[in-house]
């Protein structure tokens, strides 16, 4: 599959599906508490994305595997590095959440997530969920034609381990637009100079994966069963995940996933569109 270059005058659609998929996650933000379950998240996603004249691109998806996935978004609580299931597990005061939604709308796909902190954390609970945004917003400052994809990576990794923590490496960023996942893929380390080469109309998700611990994963097997999707940290250390589909312009990027409710900009950052 190749890169797709989209025309910027073909975009009003995609740069709505995006401001969508941002303005889930603003509608489930209050809702976060101690005592919801992921699965009630779920159902209330699932409405409201109904509401917008939207549908969940995750319902039924299955990806590589054989395993369709069976809820409107993904909810990855503490260790969960990515992909988890919602249940009817209650979150608790002190668990951090990584809601990663994507809708489709009039054909195009838009893709985030965010982190929510469940009632209060720990300081070293917040300081990796800050730390993974400020990652994240590292690899975007580093999009503009004529950069490479390993500038992205190298940035986050740079800025990710030089805080004391680590990238997961088996799972990236990727293409999107009228798909849900194209080419290229977007590695979160990496060496300056390298991979593809950025230019107008690219359009791909920056959403790294940074664990307190080691950087090794595997599959969640509780209950002696694999669900085909749940990845978890070896060591059961904190996982944080943050995500933005990002356009390529003529000058450098826009970042296309943003709402009312979307978090502050972080101090170096000074604008979202350049």
């Amino acid at each position: 599959m190749s890169i797709t270059y989209h025309d910027p005058a073909s975009l009003g659609d995609m740069r709505q599906a995006c401001r969508l998929a941002s303005e889930v996650l603003d509608y489930l933000t209050p809702f976060i508490q101690p005592g919801i379950t992921t699965n009630e998240i779920d159902r209330l996603a699932a409405e409201y994305m109904v509401q917008q004249g939207t549908t969940s691109a995750t319902v039924g998806y299955q990806g590589s595997g054989s395993v369709p996935f069976p809820k409107s978004l993904c909810t990855s609580v503490n260790h969960v590095v990515c992909h988890g299931i919602p249940d009817d597990k209650p979150l608790k005061k002190g668990d951090i959440m990584n809601i990663d939604v994507t809708v489709v709308y009039k054909g195009w796909f838009g893709d985030n997530s965010r982190m929510f902190i469940v009632g209060d954390a720990s300081i070293a609970a917040k300081r990796l969920c800050q730390i993974t945004f400020e990652a994240m917003w590292h690899g975007i400052l580093q999009v503009r034609p004529g950069a490479h994809l390993g500038d992205v990576g190298h940035a986050i990794q740079k800025f990710a381990e030089g805080n004391g923590y680590s990238v997961v490496r088996e799972f990236c960023g990727h293409g999107v637009g009228r798909r849900f996942h194209e080419e290229p893929q977007v590695l979160h380390y990496g060496r300056p100079g390298t991979l593809e080469e950025l230019k107008p109309g690219m359009i791909f998700t920056i959403e790294p994966m940074i664990n307190m611990g080691k950087r090794d994963i595997k599959e969640d097997h509780r209950g002696g069963k694999y669900d085909g999707w749940t990845i978890v940290t070896r060591d059961r250390s904190l996982s944080a995940q943050w995500e933005h589909a990002v356009l390529v312009t003529e000058t450098g990027y826009e970042v296309l996933t943003l709402s009312a409710g979307s978090p502050p900009l972080p101090s170096f950052v000074t604008a979202t569109k350049t």
